[in-house]
Parts: C-alpha cells; structure tokens; sequence
C-alpha cells in the first residue's frame, strides 16, 4: 500500500482535503506541517480569539495549539460545501462549514467560512482564512452560558 503523497506532489486540492482532515481532528502539528516556512495565514475578517495573521509555519502551528487546545468544544464534520478552482494552478477556493458538539452535550453548532489557499510544490505559502465572527462569537456565548447552568 503506498504511503502517504510527498508534499511536493500534493495539489491544492489534496492539500484542502487535508487541511479540512487536521481541522476535524484538531490537529496543530498536521495543519502547520501542510504550510511552507514563509508562509503567511491571514483573517481578513476579526475573529474572537484570533490575530489578524499567522507569519510562518511555527506561528500556524503555536496560534492553533493554543486555539483548539484552550477549546473544549468537539469537531463532528467539516462540510464542504464548493469547492472552486481557479484560473492559476496554485489558488483553491473551499467553501465549508464546521459542525459540532459544546461540551457535556449542552448543544451544537455550526461555523461557516471560506479558505483561498495558495499552493506552491504542494505546501501552502498563503492562507486567506474568512470566519463567519458572529457564529464564533455566538459559540463563545453558548459556551459561557452552558457553564454557568448549573448541571444535573
């Protein structure tokens, strides 16, 4: 059975299906090994709890460790919902939505966004990563709320 492909013989496609598979499973490592040294990850629109970017591989990787792991919440599915190729061979365009569990059953909830990635010899060199803020927000909200029930 062969392994898995070389980064340089990954398409943007395979690199998007990925990405999606190191969301699901909350993965820093696998996310931030998909991205070259350089590479830059931007949040066009303000998202609680992140930075307007990520500079660099180990930047991806510490932002997300300390993001998802700081998140109790549970991951059930990354949806896509399109995917568009563009006219330039490194650019990919996915449309998705998270879908998951808050913690101790208290509810779900669902994440919309939209990734345009740049792929170069199979590693990302730019992430232009667009959070719906309000349902992050919202999901803060829940959280907080959920906590504060008291349980039983």
């Amino acid at each position: 059975m062969p392994g898995p492909r070389k980064p340089s013989a990954r398409t943007p496609r395979e690199v998007l299906g990925c990405y999606h598979r190191a969301m699901l499973d909350k993965s820093a490592d696998d996310l931030a090994d998909l991205y070259a040294v350089d590479a830059l990850h931007e949040f066009p629109f303000a998202s609680p709890g992140f930075p307007p970017r990520f500079v660099g591989r180990e930047e991806v990787r510490a932002g997300y460790r300390a993001a998802w792991g700081a998140s109790p919440v549970r991951v059930e599915a990354v949806e896509e919902v399109e995917i568009h190729e563009t006219a330039d061979p490194e650019v990919i365009i996915g449309e998705h939505v998270v879908v998951g569990a808050l913690p101790s059953g208290s509810g779900t909830f669902t994440v919309p966004g939209l990734l345009v990635l740049r792929v170069h010899d199979g590693l990302i060199t730019r992430v232009r990563d667009y959070m719906d803020g309000l349902a992050v927000a919202g999901l803060g909200e829940s959280m907080a709320k959920a906590a504060a029930e008291p349980s039983g």
